[in-house]
């Protein structure tokens, strides 16, 4: 099952890459298309993924400073598509990229210990 969840969030990782390629050509051309609004959608379903990967209980309290996290640069990056802030949008882009492989990363690591 966590193989389904690890493969779930790689694929949403994916969708939420191209995505933010099309949102940020649309920001550098200062287009107002679909392009621009497609990302926040995809960043939902990636960080709904890494929840699922991760496990409710953990996400919700060991995890919750990465869960914060992830949540705040989201939140960054769809008040910076809303004022077209390109320079906001790749800090904050960067920002949600470290925060979810962290959190994959503190998953993976809880899970391959012996103290599950």
């Amino acid at each position: 099952m966590h193989d389904t969840d690890a493969r779930t969030v790689h694929e949403k990782a994916e969708a939420a890459n191209t995505a933010a390629a099309h949102c940020w050509t649309a920001l550098l051309a200062g287009c107002d298309g679909p392009g621009r609004w497609e990302l926040v959608d995809r960043l939902r379903e990636l960080s709904e993924a890494t929840s699922a990967y991760a496990g409710t209980r953990w996400w919700l309290t060991d995890g919750a400073v990465h869960r914060r996290r992830v949540a705040e640069a989201e939140g960054r990056i769809e008040e910076a598509i809303r004022e077209g802030d390109g320079a906001e949008f790749a800090e904050a882009f960067a920002g949600y990229d470290q925060a979810v492989a962290t959190a994959v990363v503190c998953v993976h690591s809880r899970l391959g210990s012996s103290t599950t």
